[in-house]
Formats: C-alpha cells, sequence, structure tokens
C-alpha cells in the first residue's frame, strides 16, 4: 500500500499545484514555457499514476477489509455511475451540459468515486477513491477563486451535448458488458 499512497501524493500533488501555488505554477509555467511546463507536469503525473495502480494491484492481493457492503449499494453505485461518461465527454464538447455542471471533469470524479466507495470496503479502496472524492471536491471550491481558461476549443453547440449523452452512455455500457473487465481485470456485473 505504501507504493499506491506515494503515488497518490504525487499524482494529486501535482494536480494540486494550481489550487495551493497558482502563481508559482505560472511562474514555472513562464520560466519553461507552457509546452516545457506541461511535459513536466505530465511526467509527474503519469508517474503518480503508476504508482497509484501497481500499488493499489499488490493491495488487493492481500485486503484489509473494513466492511462488506450491502449487495444493493451495487445497483446505487449503477446509477451513479451512469452520468460518468457524458460529463467526461461534456468536457471536452462545450455545450449545455458543459454550462449546466459548470465543471463536468471535476463532478464525473465525485459520481465515479462515490460510486465506487459504495461497493468497495477494503481500506486501499477507502484511500483511492476517497482521495479522488476529496481532491475533486476541493478543486470544485478552488475554481471558483482561480482565474477562468481561455475560450472553448470547439464551439458551444447542442450537437456537442447529442454526442456527449449518445458517445458517454454507450462508453457506459461497454464499460460494463466488457471494457471494465478487459481494463481493470474485474466485471462489475455478478456472473461475469
Amino acid at each position: 500500500m505504501t507504493w499506491m499512497i506515494l503515488g497518490l501524493v504525487l499524482f494529486f500533488g501535482t494536480h494540486s499545484i494550481s489550487i495551493v501555488a497558482r502563481g508559482w505554477r505560472d511562474r514555472m509555467a513562464a520560466r519553461c514555457g507552457e509546452w516545457g511546463w506541461k511535459g513536466i507536469y505530465s511526467v509527474f503525473a503519469i508517474a503518480g499514476f503508476v504508482l497509484i495502480v501497481y500499488g493499489y494491484g499488490q493491495a488487493k492481493l492481500a485486503p484489509i477489509v473494513l466492511y462488506t457492503p450491502p449487495t444493493w449499494l451495487r445497483h446505487v453505485a449503477f446509477l451513479l455511475l451512469v452520468p460518468v461518461f457524458p460529463l467526461l465527454l461534456a468536457a471536452y464538447l462545450p455545450g449545455r451540459l458543459k454550462t449546466l455542471a459548470k465543471h463536468p471533469m471535476l463532478n464525473a470524479v465525485k459520481f465515479w468515486a462515490t460510486a465506487h466507495l459504495l461497493v468497495k470496503g477494503t481500506l486501499a479502496s477507502m484511500l483511492l477513491y476517497g482521495a479522488f472524492l476529496v481532491w475533486a471536491s476541493v478543486d470544485r471550491v478552488s475554481v471558483k477563486y482561480r482565474p477562468r481558461p481561455g475560450p472553448p476549443t470547439l464551439p458551444a453547440s447542442s450537437v456537442n451535448d447529442v454526442i456527449a449523452i449518445v458517445g458517454g452512455l454507450a462508453i457506459y455500457v461497454a464499460f460494463l458488458l466488457f471494457a471494465h473487465r478487459l481494463l481493470i481485470g474485474v466485471s462489475p456485473l455478478p456472473g461475469h
């Protein structure tokens, strides 16, 4: 679990620079150039992510069970996960959905983390999904106090909303049926 914790610190430390040290981030971006800064940032974020995946995999080999969730919570988790992929797509496809959600990526992370917290009762899961939930909540609050980014790269359109919703739901179904098992190694559906 040490590797996972180290990965969480590295991953969220990198992703929290704009929350806790916006001025330093801007000075570093000016010094390295925006693309140079993004490159350095990406190396640390990817290293953190790799450590999270490795550490979580190791923690699953000898899980510390804190509680056993009731089976019915699985259905609640499935419902909470429905908006995740449409919100993720809406973050990159400006439209009414993005405007209504305000921060669709952060909302998607909160739905995803909460759903997993409901159905995973191990210490490693609590740390992993709890960290994502706390970070997304803190980042959501901090966004109010940070400068707004420039205009979106795509024009706002109702077509983007349709793409986000239909595409997001299609990705969700794909994850339920096979992608979760293929990428994560566990099917979310019982008996699969």
